[in-house]
């Protein structure tokens, strides 16, 4: 499956809070944050690691957004995110 037909669901389902089982929402940007929902099996990859030490350095345990925001642009994780897929 592409990565944009994962991500798919986050970006028509913005404004429902449904995160299907075995997933995570999570809010990516510098400025104004997105939301995507992403398989939970993400989370074991060293680069999706890396970028959850971002969050942990930025925000520490508490997210602007009340749920894991990651301090990067949306193309770079994108960009992760497939090499994980």
């Amino acid at each position: 499956m592409a990565i944009r037909q994962v991500l798919r669901r986050s970006l028509y389902g913005e404004t429902t809070n449904h995160v299907p089982k075995g997933h995570l929402a999570v809010y990516v940007g510098d400025g104004e944050k997105k939301r995507f929902v992403i398989p939970v099996s993400c989370l074991n990859s060293p680069s999706f690691q890396q970028l959850l030490s971002l969050a942990e350095e930025e925000f520490g345990f508490q997210h602007p957004m009340g749920g894991l925001t990651i301090p990067c642009k949306e193309d770079f994780f994108l960009e992760v995110i497939s090499r994980i897929r």
